[in-house]
């Protein structure tokens, strides 16, 4: 992984000093709240609804044992022993007081992390396939192009207050898990006639008004990448609206102007820019894939795996459900579980982070990552360790067999935290984990992703659901509406909305009804609730889901 340079220790030294003092300033009375929240927001700071926020990048989702342990301490010393990982690659803590906020920035400093640009109108977190460098279907390690794409956005002087957020994600696989169509750029790697490049994907989001992305270029050598990325934002930063905020992102741009026209402006900027990129960029790039280098793989027995996957019984289902294929012979990628049944979707205590970070340590070459699909990857571990990893992991009530079933629910923080929530989303996910744990359909029900966000900005990617839920305010009453069929992978698409919404106490039957009639309908326990959908389509489910209209009809 990337290790700071002394020119990076500087400057995040001298950027927490400057919050320092814009927090003092805060807390005299010399800012008003007003003047100080731009401030803030440049450090990762929100006001929400009990208390501050603070959220932390973990760049393309990669951290070690170290980062791991800080983020721990962080909890135990100024919040309240846990933290949120979130759907883009951050963790948040919820309950600090402004006074600490510049101790736990340097805090951070201290194991080179930061809160720079998590939020704002600037380049936020660079996220990437939380399987990155260990993947058996990987073409190449997208992380070093990602700390490249995130080394040139930072503090950069143009894009500083771009007319709203902006997002990029990059994957290494064919097989998509970092969601790059629902990103403001989504970039692709690919090898053509031997030639490395990217597909390069613009105008995707989902939020108020949901949008697949469209692919901008097919093919974008590998070279050309920084300087192309600085053509789409500067047209970007030229042509978005600052009019109004909800017609402000990428996507907006790309739709009123026509990918053809947008497409066309950028070239031009690009034909401009590139010979500015004299190569200094590729050298950097260089530099930095030599702090990726692939750890060091070693060769033993397989036979504790193998003993314990055929007489535990436990041991084999966590083992069928959270590994997954790894490209060195022997190895396995582990996904543990911030879904235990009735748990908060995406919270560790500190405790659990510790032993994340030991485990890292003990087995996994001190790498993990932060997906985001709100869980925590050892992306290398021998097989032979999994016996006793997977023992550890059952201690710190970590060890739950569920990843991509249907209680592995992403949630945003909905009502319970955020401002801007109008429903709560993490009871809602709790509710619908604990009625499928006590039905024992789970492993049955097979691969099905539910996504709930608590309002219309998105957070929980609801859109992408295979089951997205999206909770509303109606007239002081919370209510949920049901979209089918989404997917946020390679072939990303917009779930289709079922019809009226649901009362709170109502939502986690109506999805027992949907689930209820996947299993009827499906060909085979072998096809999967997306395929039986794409298959026989909304109506079906919709009958399923409004019997009374069913009942009224006929």
């Amino acid at each position: 992984m990337y290790s700071y340079t002394d020119f990076d220790s500087a400057f995040i030294k001298e950027r927490n000093a400057q919050f320092r003092a814009q927090v003092e300033r805060r807390i005299d009375g010399s800012l008003t709240e007003d003047e100080f929240k731009p401030l803030r927001l440049m450090n990762g700071l929100y006001l929400q609804l009990h208390a501050y926020m603070l959220r932390v990048a973990i760049p393309y989702g990669t951290l070690n044992g170290r980062q791991m342990d800080k983020l721990a301490d962080i909890a135990d010393r100024w919040d309240k022993g846990y933290g949120h990982f979130t759907t883009r690659q951050n963790i948040q803590y919820n309950w600090p007081e402004l006074r600490d906020i510049p101790d736990m920035l340097d805090a951070l400093a201290e194991v080179q992390m930061h809160a720079i640009q998590t939020s704002g109108n600037t380049i936020r977190n660079v996220t990437a396939d939380h399987f990155a460098g260990a993947a058996a279907d990987e073409i190449a390690d997208p992380r070093p192009v990602a700390e490249l794409i995130r080394q040139w956005s930072t503090d950069h002087p143009e894009f500083q207050f771009l007319p709203r957020k902006f997002k990029v994600a990059v994957t290494g696989s064919p097989n998509d898990r970092a969601v790059t169509k629902a990103h403001d750029i989504g970039l692709r790697m690919l090898e053509r006639d031997g030639v490395a490049g990217f597909e390069v994907i613009v105008g995707g989001g989902l939020g108020r008004t949901p949008m697949i992305g469209k692919v901008l270029k097919d093919f974008l050598p590998r070279e050309d990448l920084l300087p192309y990325l600085e053509a789409i934002v500067s047209v970007y930063n030229l042509l978005g609206r600052r009019d109004n905020k909800y017609k402000a992102r990428i996507k907006i741009t790309v739709h009123e102007n026509g990918i053809d026209d947008f497409r066309a402006r950028v070239e031009e900027r690009y034909a401009l820019i590139r010979p500015q990129f004299g190569g200094i960029d590729q050298q950097l790039l260089a530099g930095i894939e030599a702090d990726f280098a692939a750890p060091k793989f070693k060769t033993q027995s397989l036979a504790a795996f193998e003993a314990a996957y055929t007489n535990d019984p436990v041991f084999r289902s966590w083992a069928d459900t959270n590994l997954t294929d790894h490209r060195a012979p022997g190895y396995a990628i582990v996904s543990i579980s911030l879904k235990a049944h009735a748990a908060t979707p995406g919270d560790a205590t500190s405790a659990q982070m510790r032993v994340m970070a030991d485990l890292a340590r003990d087995y996994g070459h001190d790498e993990l990552r932060i997906s985001h699909e709100q869980n925590v990857i050892l992306p290398h571990v021998h097989k032979s360790d999994l016996p006793a990893l997977h023992a550890r992991l059952k201690e710190a009530q970590l060890a739950t067999a569920n990843i991509g079933l249907i209680s592995d629910i992403i949630a945003c923080p909905g009502m319970d935290y955020c401002a801007l929530a109008t429903a709560r989303s993490i009871p809602i996910a709790q509710e619908i984990a604990t009625r499928f744990d006590d039905l024992k359909l789970e492993h049955d029900i097979g691969p099905l992703k539910i996504k709930i966000s608590g309002c219309i900005n998105a957070c929980g990617h609801h859109h992408v659901g295979h089951i997205g839920i999206l909770g509303l305010d109606r007239a002081g009453v919370e209510n949920y509406q049901i979209t089918l069929g989404g997917d946020g992978s390679e072939d990303a698409t917009i779930g289709e909305r079922a019809g009226p919404g649901f009362s709170a106490e109502e939502i986690t039957s109506a999805v027992e009804r949907i689930v209820m009639a996947y299993l009827e309908l499906r060909h085979a326990p072998e096809e999967t609730f997306l395929e039986t959908y794409r298959r026989i389509g909304l109506a079906p489910f919709k009958a399923a889901l409004y019997p009374e209209v069913q009942a009224d009809a006929a």
